[in-house]
């Protein structure tokens, strides 16, 4: 076994729980070691590892969540031991790598471990695993400690596996780690920190965050005495307001240093930051939550605290995980505060009301809760293990993941079995979001290695051009000119070389070389990651999306005028959602994304300008028309489904209804009344009501308002009617009745009530009252004068001809004196009808 490089004591205070960190590693296998930040576990304990005997010759791979902490610990573990950075101690991040075969230690990003568990789910040479800052639940790390457990169950039993916070839930993380055996070793270490007084200093209505943590750094300065103060900023634009404000002339002693400290910083920068103060000097270090447990910077003796943190949120507009400011937990603010005491006594100023601690969470919400899972359903695919099997603090949410697979699908990285297909294995291979990866393996193939690098770049890092989102050109290929080379007006030239070398670095990775920038081509490129985001317009500026909702081109952007875009990013705008990113696409790229997954649909309705049924025939793609037509509506059931929706919409007046079938209707009804067992009812709410009955299956073959109107309703009320009661309908309720002469009158069944109308006279010699339904109930009988005139209402003829007749019959008499009014009628013959001859009476 190589002799390990000798550390001399450290004197931190972690060293005290190294011993018991190596004999529950040695026995378990598996521990959890929680310390609070500046105890030295991230740099000692891997070192004091290096000579255990299960180690041998093995390597420890140290994982670290953030790029620059990965950096940063391996230069202090190099320190540590005397050496340069690549001799033991080593350190690779996604775009670099440092050190060799001599490395022992190699520190290393969550997405490079997972990348060599894929490829070595054995992981061969290395002796154990260190994973830090786990109580942060990033999603990466969560994966890593499941396919850790996973590998230590089957293939690895021997592999050891550390587990590190400075604040954790142990029991939790030591049951999951000593699966399946039992618990893990919980070592804890307590540190040495010193009493520190916690000071609020609330924002008021207008202050900007840059304002009030200039004056919470003058008065931690003060409180410091002659230490540093270490100041938590959610992100780079806050931390570059804040230092710009307190470097103004005067803002500062000439004696304080303003250092920024965040991830994209370069190299100096952020040795600077981290290296003590000069003797006669102090510093001002500006830093996101990396500063909280991740790095230790020395000298702090004050902190100024905004309460604020960058958390991955899933956003529904750009598709893809982005950082999101939010209040950070109290276990946030405790390590923050705790920051001020690792040398003695120190000030933790909170930039905010003291009221507000009760509403913020207890502890970071896990990103497994709230991020996409799109990146981690397909590593889970590429692993091989059912989701619901692999070991994991949390399940994911059953909603994410449904959502997360269903891109996949659309991406082409899973099968119907939901198995890694040879597509997603090589998405996967990429350090992208699956969207991003699927572009630039797309671009590769197509020989746009350059383009497709440089469109990936832009939408993962971020815009490159400046200035409010509202008056920033949504033209994506723009964005992609400036970063090949070209210039703007509006550029970030700082975010431009960022992205440059994160193109350049994917350009490389793919087997690319730069090249020229093939612009007509990245509309194709836009629409592989964001299939659902092909969109048309549907005027004044306002574009659908394929997959559904939409948004709006401001109106002096030249792209508001185009047919169809691909869309890459959306924004919440004053009116809604708005397109943020975008490239024109030409209509023949869209049929040939689309391919057979455009279905057509035929649209069936009224159209009110024709008062008839017509057909709208589309090809769609979601919610894109790629191509339309108007006509007559074919036959069929949804035909008729909106033909007989019409007639009940009209209340049955769109059916030509003949007075032969009105009077029918009332027949029938009349029946009804009086035998509602044995005949339908068929008034008009009854015939609405039941129109898929009798109706629908009259049309069969109709197409419009024209067979409505062929509909012969009075047809159709007859076969209503049961077998065996045809026969009985005249005679019960019949049309007519017979007066003296021969004549028929005749009879309305309108209301329910049989009733007839006719000319006194033409009444005279009946002496008993007509009736209908077997003689159960009487006509209803409205007489008549000569001109047509009611003059009696009667259900009783015998009756009135004995009785009131006599005083009508003088008023008739006088009015109508031509005319014979008999005094007894039922006696009387009535007139004979006169003849018609060549159209006259005669």
């Amino acid at each position: 076994m190589t002799t390990p490089p000798h550390l001399p004591p450290t004197g931190l205070p972690v060293e005290e729980a190294v011993d018991a960190v190596r004999e529950a590693l040695a026995s378990a296998g598996a521990a959890v070691l929680v310390a609070p930040p500046g105890a030295g576990k991230t740099t000692v304990v891997p070192l004091r590892l290096l000579g255990e005997r299960w180690l041998g010759d093995q390597r420890i791979i140290v994982l670290e969540p953030r790029r620059l902490a990965a950096r940063a610990a391996a230069q202090r573990m190099a320190d540590l031991l005397g050496e340069s950075l690549g001799t033991t101690i080593g350190y690779r991040t996604r775009d670099e790598r440092v050190g060799g075969a001599s490395v022992r230690v190699e520190v290393v990003t969550e997405g490079i471990l997972v990348r060599r568990l894929q490829q070595d789910p054995g992981l061969e040479g290395v002796g154990a695993v260190v994973l830090d800052e786990v109580h942060e639940r990033n999603l990466v790390t969560d994966l890593s400690l499941g396919f850790l457990t996973d590998v230590r169950a089957g293939l690895r039993p021997d592999l050891r596996v550390l587990a590190m916070s400075a604040t954790v839930d142990a029991a939790r993380f030591a049951e999951l780690l000593g699966a399946p055996a039992g618990l893990a070793t919980v070592v804890r270490s307590e540190g040495r920190t010193h009493p520190v007084q916690v000071r609020h200093l609330a924002p008021g209505p207008r202050d900007r965050l840059d304002s009030i943590a200039a004056r919470g750094v003058a008065t931690a300065l003060d409180a410091a005495g002659e230490g540093d103060v270490l100041v938590f900023l959610p992100g780079a634009a806050d931390i570059r307001r804040t230092a710009a404000r307190l470097r103004v002339p005067g803002a500062l002693s000439d004696t304080i240093d303003v250092r920024p400290l965040f991830g994209a910083l370069g190299r100096e920068e952020q040795d600077l930051a981290l290296a003590p103060s000069p003797p006669g000097r102090r510093r001002v270090v500006l830093a996101t939550d990396i500063a909280e447990s991740s790095l230790t910077v020395a000298g702090v003796r004050a902190v100024v605290d905004a309460g604020l943190v960058r958390v991955p949120r899933l956003d529904p507009l750009t598709g893809m995980t982005r950082l999101q400011t939010e209040p950070a937990s109290v276990a946030s603010g405790d390590q923050r505060a705790g920051r001020a005491g690792r040398l003695g006594p120190g000030t933790a100023i909170r930039l905010w009301d003291p009221s507000d601690s009760s509403r913020r969470p207890s502890a970071p919400v896990p990103e497994i809760s709230v991020a996409d899972l799109a990146g981690f359903v397909l590593e889970v695919a590429v692993w091989g293990a059912p989701l619901d099997e692999l070991p994991l603090l949390d399940a994911p949410p059953p909603g994410a993941v449904i959502q997360a697979r269903a891109l996949l699908w659309s991406l082409g990285a899973l099968d119907d079995g939901d198995r890694a297909t040879a597509r997603g294995r090589a998405m996967a291979e990429l350090p992208l979001h699956p969207r991003l990866a699927a572009l630039a393996l797309t671009g590769a193939a197509m020989d746009l290695t350059w383009t497709a690098s440089v469109v990936a770049a832009v939408l993962e890092e971020g815009d490159v051009l400046r200035g409010p989102p509202s008056e920033r050109p949504v033209d994506l290929v723009m964005r992609a000119e400036v970063v090949a080379g070209g210039d703007h007006p509006m550029a970030d030239r700082r975010t431009v070389r960022l992205v440059r070398r994160r193109a350049e670095h994917l350009c490389r990775r793919l087997g690319g070389r730069v090249a020229r920038l093939d612009t007509d081509r990245i509309a194709a490129l836009v629409a592989v990651a964001y299939p659902e985001r092909l969109a048309q317009a549907n005027g004044g500026g306002g574009f659908r999306l394929r997959g559904g909702g939409g948004g709006r081109v401001p109106s002096g952007d030249h792209l508001a005028t185009a047919d169809w875009l691909a869309v890459a990013q959306l924004a919440v705008g004053p009116n809604g959602p708005a397109v943020a990113l975008a490239v024109e696409i030409d209509r023949a790229e869209i049929d040939r994304l689309v391919g057979d997954d455009a279905i057509e649909v035929v649209d069936l309705r009224w159209d009110e300008v024709r008062n008839d049924l017509r057909a709208r025939t589309e090809r769609q793609a979601g919610n894109l028309v790629l191509a339309s037509s108007d006509g007559v509506a074919a036959p069929g059931p949804a035909t008729v489904a909106l033909l007989v929706e019409e007639v009940r919409a009209t209340r049955g007046s769109a059916l030509r209804w003949t007075p032969a079938a009105r009077t029918l209707q009332g027949r029938i009804n009349f029946l009804h009344r009086h035998a509602p067992d044995r005949w339908p009812e068929v008034d008009d709410a009854a015939l609405l009501a039941g129109l898929e009955t009798w109706l629908a299956p009259l049309l069969g073959s109709a197409s419009g308002r024209d067979d409505l109107e062929r509909v012969d309703v009075r047809a159709a009320l007859h076969s209503m009617l049961t077998p065996g009661t045809h026969h009985l309908l005249d005679v019960l309720a019949p049309t007519s009745f017979a007066a003296a002469d021969g004549r028929h009158v005749a009879i309305s069944y309108d209301d329910g009530t049989p009733r007839a109308a006719a000319r006194a006279q033409w009444l005279f010699g009946l002496r008993v009252h007509p009736t209908v339904a077997a003689g159960k109930v009487p006509v209803v009988v409205e007489l008549l004068s000569p001109a047509g005139r009611p003059i009696q209402i009667t259900a009783d003829l015998p009756g009135f001809w004995g009785g009131s007749w006599g005083a009508v019959r003088k008023d008739l008499a006088g009015r109508y004196p031509k005319h014979r009014w008999p005094l007894d009628p039922a006696s009387e013959l009535p007139p004979a009808p006169r003849r018609r001859t060549n159209g006259r009476s005669s």
